[in-house]
């Protein structure tokens, strides 16, 4: 399990980027080690940060094996970075991550807080027919980290799983919760001191 590639952006202005009219989801690849901080890596910038800027969207990463299979259902083939994530993985099981799980990755210590929820932005800019739906629907969506620990990480990095928890709830859990599955907020709700920003959500689900 390791980084295949880190990717970082800074924010651009386009007509297509919803109200906000910019956005950073752009990312590159860079082969210098990247300092991580709890806002996120160096060098990365988030244009809109009322949706993207909090502390558990600090880091997104994505898996170059959903990439391959996005690059087959699209029939074309699909960079680092063109998600808009920070890290490219290889070997890890981005959507069966449970939530609260702690990876060591370099001198850096990150935490798994959830799935990407896909925007008008991610939509212009992949440019797909019925591209929120298929994003949605195929459910392979990467996994937001937190930063516990400060750090260094670069391409080739191992990633370390270093805790699970014993109860949890998986990335894909929280994916198909905030999108009414009332199984999957149940697991989330048995999970210790859980976000209570699922409290909230599952007034809605669970009536």
């Amino acid at each position: 399990m390791r980084i295949l590639s880190v990717n970082v952006g800074q924010s651009f202005e386009a007509d297509w980027a919803g109200k906000l009219g910019r956005t950073a989801i752009d990312k590159r690849p860079v082969t210098h080690r990247v300092e991580v901080t709890g806002h996120g890596l160096a060098g990365d910038e988030r244009a809109d940060k009322k949706h993207h800027g909090s502390p558990d969207h600090a880091v997104y990463s994505y898996a170059r094996e959903d990439y391959d299979w996005w690059a087959s259902e699209l029939g074309r083939p699909l960079r680092a970075g063109q998600f808009g994530e920070n890290l490219t993985t290889s070997g890890v099981d981005l959507n069966g991550a449970l939530l609260g799980e702690r990876w060591r990755v370099g001198t850096a210590l990150l935490e798994v807080t959830g799935p990407r929820i896909p925007c008008v932005v991610f939509r212009n800019w992949m440019d797909e027919p019925g591209w929120l739906k298929r994003f949605t629907a195929a459910g392979r969506t990467g996994a937001y980290l937190r930063v516990v620990e400060p750090g260094l990480l670069g391409q080739g990095d191992e990633v370390e799983i270093v805790f699970r928890p014993e109860l949890g709830a998986t990335v894909t859990d929280a994916f198909r919760a905030r999108h009414g599955d009332k199984n999957a907020m149940q697991r989330i709700l048995t999970i210790p001191d859980h976000d209570p920003k699922w409290d909230a959500l599952a007034a809605r689900t669970l009536t």
